[in-house]
């Protein structure tokens, strides 16, 4: 499956973004989806994830309350609304496709297939 992520820019804190992630192929909807971020230096950091079927939602604690992760299967599209933006969120962020189904949603090394990226800027 290939993924496209799309909507990143420069955001004032305290703005919002969406950012999509389109994936091409029919299995879209067989497949845990997650959103991790990285900045220059650091390990690429969990964000959120979200089961196949849309039921189960998870976040990392520095995003809870701020981002909403959903997904579209008839879209092949999974979405990041980001709210109340801080500069920290400042990074490039990945979608990603986890095909075996194994739960361990914020382990990046489970993810099977990644986006190209997308940045995000939020200015103070």
């Amino acid at each position: 499956v290939q993924l496209q992520a799309s909507g990143g820019g420069l955001v004032q804190a305290g703005g919002s973004l969406r950012l999509s992630c389109a994936a091409s192929g029919r299995m879209f909807r067989a497949y845990d989806m997650g959103w991790f971020r990285q900045t220059p230096g650091k390990a690429r950091e969990f964000v959120s994830a979200i089961s196949w079927s849309g039921g189960t939602t998870y976040y990392a604690d520095s995003v809870k309350g701020r981002f909403i992760i959903s997904r579209d299967n008839a879209k092949n599209t999974v979405y990041l609304q980001m709210n109340s933006l801080k500069p920290e969120d400042t990074a490039v962020y990945y979608c990603a496709a986890e095909a075996s189904g194994s739960g361990k949603y914020s382990t990046d090394d489970e993810y099977d297939y990644w986006g190209q990226g997308t940045l995000v800027t939020v200015s103070s």
